[in-house]
């Protein structure tokens, strides 16, 4: 159902019975079966035995047209299989029956066929719902056996007991489709199945490419998701068998109420619905960083997202485009330092553990040969790249004789992978001859001695330089790569200088608090953005330096990415990947670009930076809180994807995600900070989190938080949009330029997601993950909102005085009246 701008102020009430109506799921039972003399109508509904499941139509959100479904009979119902996905009835006239000869039909008011399940040849036929989920076409007095089943046909939902794969017999394919839309369940780009090449694994295509790569069964987990192993109440298995080969999941006992699904985003989920809340709960979400996504570091490249950068190559291989590969561009991926001497038998193999194993699409499998007669097939087949067990057990062989390809490393979990290598590449001990291992006992013990004198070396650096024997200058150069295990491409002057044009004033893109950014060109086709320090900037060295530390280990599609930085002469230059778009608030908060931003498009931003705001305080490798989340520091890319940027203010945090830290020094912006950060220095992820809440608002409003309001009743966004919300008009709040483009559902669901975030209570505050759930859940029951904290609260002389200043001026004024205490547990800021 769409909002149109004149709808003016409904009461809450009206509003609720309104998106009860549009959903159109009627109460009207007729059973669990449908027979030839007993169709079933729109308004009708079909109940399993058990009362876990319905069947019947249904109309999405923001949506007229009517669908013949399945949903779980839960509060609010989730549709988990639609018959006529592609063929939607436009009025609330259809029917759907079964023929004399067992075919399942579809008509519209018109009676016209719009859907059917084909022949099934039956002689008394009856269609039921079963309490698994399964609507089956049988004959009337068979208990077991059908003719038809809907779990062949899945549309995005995989429910325990359904499989996913092929019968190879009769050719069906049973793969699991998004939806386009939240309003459309047509077959969306993204779809999930079992790729049967080589060594079969699961898939997640985005039209003919692939996306993610699950991995091969090892005979007990899927080796893309090594958490598999803590999936306590899911019992799962891979079946590979002359005429069908699936992979199915069950749970535990029945009373678990869960799906698995590909949601129109391109993301897997496995959900479990949590009866108490009345709302699901995402028990995984895949891919799910950076180095899930396929082939990220090219051939014989290795993946590892505990790694900065996270691209290495395999032992044995080097970069194949060192300059490529130094501008974390890693696709032309590695290539061999020492060629195989296969003929003279010389070759060796080096183990790589807890793997994802490359692709196996143009592998070749044996499962009755062993582990050691597999090593020497390999040794015997000069085309043979590596090796390794088809089952974990150590039975079967899997061979790859092309170039390995979506590798990557594990904390755990994972398998081991034979890489094969040349003689001079493989390490001490690895070596077929006894001379051959001498010599690298005798390298390494050379190399030994010299890492220890070098270790003393530096040690007496450091000493010298403590007691300024040393000029602090000489080192300036190396700040970019004095990271014990991080490292950045360190740009020579000149050569940033030739990218931007002498910082000419073309190519400035812009000034914040760090100094001023340019738009920059390396070689012929390499766009950058140059963050270059100012020297009268409140920003210095250490945030200078704590932004290149951070973002340097960091890797997910919603953070910009860091190329390198330059630290020569007087200059501080970080050096980014160009954003042609450049800021949010270049579109939000200026009305004629804001209606290039559609609902569907800020929809996207506002999930793309809580899967950001996700990955830094839950699944980065170091669990970071930004401290300075706005508008200005989201960049858009070409399709306007978000990506957040400017971590020198973020700081790591140790512990678990309500731990409260303090700071002597508050920093970050105005109208963005978190109640008990901007009073008492004291910040958590929740700080972030509020920062947020904030966001969401300026988005569905426009309007930023107190720079657009100024009367005295309306002192900032937050005051306005829970005045809106408490009389039940929080739909006045969306932005006008959206017209008719918005869902009114999902509008008041964000709104409410909003007003949470920037509750006055820390602990009130959801975590991330619960954010990126209540996004992700268009019908989720959501808590309500408590009053946010409105402060500082300013007079009427300070508003008309603030219209003539600069935003920034205020912020500046604002910040130095708000009261600070220091805390003793020394943490830095």
């Amino acid at each position: 159902m769409e909002l149109f701008g004149k709808m003016g102020r409904l009461p809450a009430a009206l509003l609720s019975l309104f998106f009860i109506l549009t959903s159109r799921i009627s109460p009207s039972i007729v059973g669990d079966t449908l027979t030839p003399t007993q169709p079933l109508a729109d308004g009708q509904e079909l109940i399993s035995t058990g009362k876990r499941f319905a069947l019947g139509f249904f109309s999405p959100i923001k949506t007229n047209n009517r669908y013949v479904g399945i949903w779980y009979k839960i509060s609010p119902p989730t549709v988990v299989w639609v018959a006529n996905r592609q063929h939607p009835i436009s009025k609330c006239n259809g029917s759907l029956s079964i023929t004399a000869n067992g075919t399942l039909i579809i008509t519209d008011q018109n009676s016209k066929t719009i859907w059917s399940s084909g022949s099934s040849g039956l002689a008394n036929p009856v269609a039921q719902l079963l309490d698994d989920g399964n609507f089956i076409v049988k004959e009337a007095n068979a208990p077991v056996s059908f003719a038809w089943q809907s779990s062949d046909y899945p549309s995005d939902t995989l429910l325990p007991g359904m499989k996913l794969g092929w019968n190879l017999k009769s050719g069906l394919n049973r793969n699991v489709t998004s939806w386009t839309s939240p309003s459309d369940p047509a077959p969306g780009p993204y779809t999930m199945g079992v790729d049967l090449h080589g060594n079969p694994q699961i898939i997640l295509w985005e039209g003919s490419s692939q996306l993610w790569r699950v991995g091969p069964w090892n005979g007990k987990i899927l080796t893309g998701i090594p958490d598999i192993l803590h999936y306590k109440i899911f019992i799962l298995d891979f079946v590979i068998k002359n005429d069908e080969v699936f992979y199915m999941y069950n749970t535990t006992s029945t009373s678990f109420i869960t799906r698995l699904t590909v949601n129109y985003t391109g993301f897997v989920q496995r959900l479990v619905w949590l009866d108490d809340s009345k709302m699901w709960s995402s028990y995984m979400s895949e891919p799910k960083d950076q180095c899930d996504y396929v082939s990220q570091c090219g051939a014989y490249g290795v993946c590892n997202t505990n790694d900065s950068p996270m691209c290495s190559c395999l032992q044995g291989f080097k970069p194949r485009s060192p300059t490529n590969w130094d501008l974390r561009d890693w696709r032309d991926g590695c290539k061999r330092m020492t060629k195989l001497d296969c003929r003279n038998g010389t070759d060796g193999f080096v183990m790589m553990k807890n793997v994802k194993l490359p692709d196996t699409s143009r592998s070749t499998v044996d499962r009755r040969m062993g582990l050691n007669e597999c090593r020497a097939t390999c040794l015997r087949n000069c085309s043979c790249m590596a090796y390794a067990s088809a089952d974990i057990n150590g039975t079967g062989c899997i061979i790859w004789t092309t170039e390995l390809t979506d590798i990557r490393v594990y904390s755990f979990g994972g398998q081991d992978l034979n890489v094969r290598l040349a003689v001079a590449d493989l390490g001490p001990g690895l070596h077929h001859s006894h001379s051959h291992t001498m010599v690298g006992i005798l390298v390494g013990s050379v190399l030994g001695i010299l890492l220890f004198a070098s270790v003393g070396i530096c040690v007496w650096i450091q000493r010298r330089r403590r007691r300024g024997a040393i000029p602090f200058a000489s080192r300036r150069n190396n700040e970019c790569k004095e990271g014990k295990d991080w490292e950045l491409p360190l740009f020579d002057l000149g050569t940033i200088i030739a990218a931007t044009n002498n910082f000419s004033i073309e190519n400035k893109l812009g000034r914040g608090g760090f100094g001023t950014v340019y738009k920059g060109k390396l070689g012929e086709e390499q766009e950058i953005a140059v963050k270059r320090l100012s020297k009268t900037s409140a920003q210095g060295t250490d945030e200078f330096m704590n932004e290149v530390t951070l973002i340097a280990k960091l890797q997910h599609r919603n953070l910009v990415r860091l190329l390198g930085c330059c630290t020569q002469e007087e200059e501080k230059m970080l050096v980014y990947e160009y954003m042609p778009n450049k800021s949010l608030d270049a579109f939000l908060f200026d009305k004629d670009k804001a209606v290039l931003l559609d609902w569907q498009t800020r929809y996207n931003i506002i999930e793309g930076i809580a899967q950001g705001l996700l990955y830094l305080h839950r699944d980065s490798r170091l669990r970071i809180i930004h401290r300075d989340l706005k508008a200005s520091n989201i960049l858009l890319d070409k399709d306007m994807n978000p990506k957040i940027s400017d971590f020198g203010l973020a700081r790591i945090f140790r512990g678990d995600e309500t731990m409260l830290l303090n700071t002597q020094r508050v920093v970050g912006t105005y109208g963005y900070m978190s109640p008990e950060y901007a009073m008492y220095g004291a910040f958590s992820v929740k700080s972030d989190v509020f920062s947020f809440g904030v966001l969401v608002l300026e988005i569905i409003s426009g309007k930023k938080n107190g720079r657009d309001f100024i009367s005295e009743h309306e002192e900032n966004l937050l005051a306005h949009a829970w005045g809106l919300w408490t009389e039940g008009n929080g739909l006045e709040l969306v932005d006008e330029s959206l017209n008719n483009s918005i869902s009114m559902t999902e509008a008041l669901n964000f709104i409410k997601i909003g007003l949470l975030c920037v509750q006055e209570s820390p602990k009130d505050r959801p975590k991330m993950s619960s954010v990126v759930l209540m996004l992700g859940s268009k019908n989720a029951s959501l808590p309500d909102p408590k009053h946010p904290k409105f402060f500082p609260t300013r007079t009427s002389s300070e508003i008309k005085s603030s219209k003539s200043k600069t935003d920034s001026s205020y912020r500046m004024h604002s910040i130095s009246r708000i009261r600070r205490r220091v805390s003793s547990d020394g943490v830095n800021s």
